[in-house]
């Protein structure tokens, strides 16, 4: 999407201001790609509404660079990125996705080793000539290269959440054609896995070649690969591949089965098929040439004596034999959160005002929201100290008393130090609603000292919930190392809550984590982390990993009423 490609323009302007020491222009540029990334519309169908005033009215976008977007919007180009690209012709997305490496390392690399890509910076990293430079050691120059390594595991894969709404347009775009009967995402999309290879889409119709003809035309389409009667594969304007399988309508649920995987579970059930002398495929589940299921998927995991699985689960971990025994968890429902634990606003690195995220939350439905800005040893956020809390909370007051039918709780995100104490005294946490305590730095301490570091924050009295419990960054930065099992058995002595964090690329908990915890009765919670009026949406995608997780609506505190779930924190 447009949207995508604009944003990631402006981002990459930000960065190349940065490298040439220019004041303030960065910021701008950085806070007008983030409105633009996170725009409902189509950035076009704004500008084509509304003209360059629709444009300046996007939160962060200024007269400048309203000009700039109309300038991409009627040319694909920005003279100005063209010029910057000229003076310093680097990858920055490459280069800037490597854990460590900002503009002004990006700059020193090209000016002193002439590195413009990721691959040059493996190749000089190696060869042990960034030690070379000033400011640079060997320790430096293993991180890199330990995170480029990381990323080369990671390459290829998309995070969920950031392309579900190209996803989501796509199949609504699909769906609107008068050919289509029926249509889904299948794969990775439909599991909701964390990250996802392509878009994966599957289409009931008696007219596939039409269906055909009209995806292949979408303005989204960049390219095709290949195309036939009944399938292609084409990428997309955002360099994600797309897949589209048309199938008759007798086949639904078979074909469902089929193409939303994962493919460990699908030999599973079709073994389970052969051992019945049966067949099942693309087509039906079949005992010779007679079709015993096929029209839904739950008509066909009934003949092989099991329940439903929900896509989430079809992962061949202990799935299909719980649904053989009818002991399948009845997992969190996508309607049943009421409230979100972890919400950050203009007081510290949020975008957007305490109210102005009560009325966004309040517009969603949630019945209530905690604020938890940052504390003061996270000084890039200017986090707050114990006198910033205390004005934060009577602001909140204040706030409550404007913003009726949602309440506001008083929080923090209070920072870990390496030793396990918090960076704000038990006097003034004890005034708030709920503390959550999260690591931000020591990344690299050993799986002993980070797991004994997270477990003495847990064990003061004031602590609540433990966010973002492992640390990863998914496709930047791996989990630390920590013994999950001995986090868990803290959180349940001491009755504190693990987050799922649902912020795209967080993730975290893993889901397999989650399932341990429900296993052994540790509380959840479900958060987005959010930082602007916009991210209330990821809730989506956390309650997804719950889904993976095999969590049910008991073991989420934020399912419950805000009383409920205050009694289940004290």
């Amino acid at each position: 999407m447009v949207n995508y490609n604009l944003a990631k323009t402006l981002r990459e302007i930000s960065v190349l201001l940065e490298m040439k020491g220019v004041d303030f222009k960065p910021q701008a540029y950085e806070k007008a790609a983030h409105s633009i990334e996170m725009l409902e519309q189509d950035v076009r169908e704004t500008y084509r509404d509304g003209g360059i005033k629709a444009l300046e009215d996007i939160p962060g976008v200024g007269k400048g660079i309203a000009e700039r977007i109309e300038e991409y919007l009627k040319t694909h180009h920005i003279k100005d990125y063209d010029k910057l690209k000229k003076e310093i012709p680097v990858k920055i997305d490459e280069l800037s996705s490597v854990e460590g490496v900002g503009p002004k390392t990006i700059l020193k690399l090209y000016k002193k080793l002439g590195i413009k890509t990721r691959t040059q910076l493996e190749e000089a990293a190696k060869k042990g000539k960034l030690e070379r430079i000033e400011g640079f050691s060997k320790k430096v120059e293993e991180n890199i290269l330990r995170s480029i390594g990381f990323l080369k595991k990671e390459h290829g894969r998309f995070i969920l959440g950031f392309v579900m709404p190209e996803a989501k347009t796509m199949l609504d775009k699909i769906k609107s054609l008068p050919e289509v009967k029926f249509a889904d995402y299948a794969g990775s999309l439909r599991r909701r896995q964390e990250t996802i290879g392509d878009f994966d889409f599957i289409v009931f119709s008696d007219k596939p070649s039409a269906v055909i003809k009209k995806f292949i035309k979408f303005s989204e389409v960049e390219h095709i690969y290949s195309q036939g009667e009944h399938k292609a594969l084409v990428r997309l304007q955002t360099d994600i591949d797309a897949d589209i399988a048309v199938i008759s309508p007798k086949s639904l649920g078979s074909a469902l089965i089929a193409w939303t995987g994962s493919k460990n579970h699908n030999i599973v059930i079709r073994t389970l098929a052969e051992k019945k002398r049966w067949l099942l495929n693309d087509y039906g589940l079949w005992d010779g040439k007679k079709l015993l299921a096929s029209k839904t998927e739950e008509e066909v995991y009934k003949k092989l004596g099991m329940d439903w699985i929900p896509p989430e689960l079809r992962n061949d971990t202990g799935e299909i034999e719980a649904a053989l025994e009818g002991k399948l968890p009845s997992i969190i429902g996508y309607d049943e959160l009421k409230g979100d634990l972890q919400v950050q606003t203009d007081w510290t690195d949020g975008d957007h005002s305490i109210k102005e995220m009560a009325e966004a939350a309040k517009k969603l439905g949630l019945e209530y929201i905690c604020i938890t800005d940052h504390t003061k040893s996270l000084a890039m956020t200017g986090g707050n100290d114990e006198k910033g809390l205390l004005k934060e909370m009577a602001e909140i007051d204040k706030v409550q008393k404007q913003v009726l039918g949602i309440k506001i709780l008083k929080g923090a995100e209070v920072n870990i130090i390496k030793d396990g104490s918090l960076d704000i005294n038990d006097e003034t946490l004890a005034k708030l609603d709920v503390v959550g305590a999260a690591a931000h730095s020591h990344f690299n301490l050993s799986e002993k000292d980070q797991t004994e570091r997270i477990i003495k924050a847990m064990e003061n009295p004031n602590v609540d919930i433990i966010f973002h419990p492992t640390g990863r960054i998914i496709k930047r930065r791996d989990a630390y190392k920590v013994d999950m099992d001995a986090l868990l058995k803290a959180a349940k002595r001491t009755k504190t809550a693990m987050e799922i964090d649902a912020y795209p690329d967080r993730s975290d908990l893993k889901d397999e984590y989650i399932r341990k915890a429900v296993e052994m009765g540790v509380k959840l919670s479900i958060d987005t982390d959010a930082h602007s009026i916009h991210h209330f949406q990821y809730l989506e995608y956390g309650i997804a990993q719950a889904r993976r997780g095999w969590a049910e609506k008991k073991d989420i505190i934020n399912t419950h009423s805000c009383q409920e779930m205050l009694k289940l924190l004290k």
